[in-house]
Order: structure tokens, then C-alpha cells, then sequence
């Protein structure tokens, strides 16, 4: 099958490569940009282990094709800590508050809660879990997933009005 030229930017980079048409965004990003933070989970979108940030908006990206990605700025888990290398809020209040057991669908609510943080920087504990209901964790019951978030809500707003 003949391969197509795709460009994005990926994590900042900005990232070439040829690739089949039907290349999913997920087996592009681990297989021929080794970022294998994005998880594969069930093949079928249910389970948001694949998350990415896709020009603004929370994408499954086993529900993509690499073409469809061509031109876009994306973000996996491995482009959110800080320029430093230090820990984002997101990961250090997962941490902090044991929002994560077996850390398989991590990758994925972290990135889906960034962008409910970016959209909704005070949200209330319904509108976490409404936000990320696309992402599925078969170990935590979640309570520690909602307080981590609205731990990093709280903490990103502290931060913002003592810049202010």
C-alpha cells in the first residue's frame, strides 16, 4: 500500500514521517514516534486509555486515522510536564491523592482532565466526573481520580490569583 507524507507537531516537535492511510494516530504515536504513554486498551473507543489532545479537544486516538491527524498540534502524556521536567499539577495531585492503582488508564484521564481543566477551571465534582466519563479505570472507583483533579483545579486557581 502506497504511504502518505504526514506533518504534525507532536509534544512541541514538529514531526515528518511517511505512514499507511491506515495507520491509527495510536499505532503512529508508539510504534514510529516511541511515545508509549497513550495506552491501547480495547480497541473499540470505550475505554479512553488511548487519550490524546488533538488541536484543542480530547481525542481517542485509536478512533483516528494518521492522515486525519496531519497538520495537527498534538499532546500525549509525555508533553505535559513542565519545561523543567517537574511533575504537571495534574500528574503530581494523581499522585499526591493516589488517584492511580495499576496507572494503565493514567496516561489517558490525565490528559482528559487537562483539557476539562483548560475548558472548566472550577469545575464542581459532577462536572469531573461527567468530564471524564469517556475514560474507563477498572481499579480505582474513582473517588481518588475526582479529588486529584479538583485538587489540581484548586491549586492551578491559587496559582493564577496569586500571579494576579
Amino acid at each position: 500500500m502506497a504511504k502518505m507524507h504526514v506533518k504534525m507537531t507532536v509534544n512541541g516537535k514538529a514531526v515528518e514521517a511517511l505512514a499507511e492511510p491506515r495507520t491509527l494516530l495510536i499505532h503512529f504515536l508508539r510504534e514510529e514516534l516511541n511515545l508509549t504513554g497513550p495506552h491501547i486498551g480495547c480497541d473499540t473507543s470505550h475505554c479512553g486509555a488511548c487519550t490524546v489532545d488533538l488541536d484543542g479537544k480530547s481525542v481517542k486516538s485509536c478512533t483516528l486515522f494518521v492522515g486525519q491527524a496531519n497538520g495537527a498540534e498534538i499532546t500525549t502524556i509525555e508533553g505535559i510536564a513542565n519545561a523543567d521536567g517537574s511533575l504537571h499539577v495534574l500528574q503530581e495531585m494523581f499522585r499526591e491523592h493516589h488517584g492511580l492503582q495499576c496507572g494503565f488508564c493514567t496516561p489517558g484521564m490525565i490528559v482528559r482532565a487537562r483539557r476539562l481543566l483548560a475548558e472548566n477551571p472550577d469545575p464542581t465534582e459532577a462536572e469531573v466526573r461527567f468530564g471524564i466519563s469517556g475514560n474507563l479505570c477498572r481499579c480505582t472507583g474513582y473517588q481518588n481520580i475526582v479529588k486529584a483533579i479538583l485538587a489540581a483545579a484548586a491549586t492551578l486557581n491559587a496559582e493564577k490569583e496569586a500571579a494576579q
